[in-house]
């Protein structure tokens, strides 16, 4: 059974001057264990569809379902604290917080102690590869590549098996940009998550384990490979 099933999905933005279907009919699902990359032109419609992936707002037209429960009928502020997080390229840090308090945050938001969270946070933080250095450190104080892994520790704080990315080596170098791809697919194939990431970065594509491509709000290309390019 999939974890995450789009069916029928359409959203469509409306403003006084104009209506935009920024996502037409796509129909997708994606299953625990796998890297799913989706592709597309800026304005393609894939960052919102994520959106919708993350709960963060309902289609005008369609339902995305967990685990076959309709998204429109669950506690979606939940779901993000409990089942999906998202992981940004611009890595929404806590600017004031170090990478510990960062990572444990979500934990102690769902009642955790701060002492349990505070070690369950320095689990995570070394299975991303960091080192105790890092504790301590502001996200200013760190790496753009470290902060992303810190970004993504906290998105496992979470304790489900969906994990989204919106453009996660947007703002990485090559070297830092390759850590993050193998340790998304390394979460995905040696524990199980779901990884979905919205990428223009094709070296993402390639090694993902399926693409999904949108063009104007459509997916019009589904494969374990992409053959085309993105601007």
């Amino acid at each position: 059974m999939s974890i995450l099933k789009a069916e029928e999905v359409s959203y469509v933005y409306k403003s006084k001057y104009q209506t935009v279907e920024a996502v037409s009919d796509v129909s997708c699902t994606f299953d625990t264990g796998k890297v799913y990359a989706i592709v597309g032109h800026s304005g393609s419609g894939k960052t919102t569809f994520l959106s919708l992936l993350a709960g963060l707002d309902l289609p005008t037209k369609g339902e995305i379902y967990l685990e076959d429960k309709p998204m429109s009928t669950l506690d979606r502020d939940k779901y993000r604290r409990n089942t999906a997080s998202v992981v940004y390229q611009s890595f929404n840090l806590f600017p004031l917080l170090t990478a510990l308090e960062n990572v444990a945050y979500p934990m102690e938001l769902n009642g955790i102690s701060a002492k349990e969270a505070r070690e369950k946070a320095k689990e995570l933080i070394s299975k991303v590869g960091l080192e105790e250095r890092i504790y301590n450190q502001l996200p200013l104080m760190m790496s753009g590549g470290e902060q992303q892994r810190v970004a993504i520790a906290r998105a496992l704080a979470v304790g489900g098996k969906i994990l989204l990315a919106d453009e996660p080596t947007g703002n990485l170098d090559t070297a830092n940009g390759n850590i993050v791809v193998e340790l998304l697919g390394k979460l995905a194939h040696d524990e199980g998550y779901a990884v979905i990431i919205i990428t223009h970065d094709m070296s993402i594509a390639d090694r993902a384990d399926v693409v999904y491509t949108m063009k104007d709000g459509k997916l019009t290309n589904r494969g374990g490979s992409f053959n085309g390019t993105i601007s």
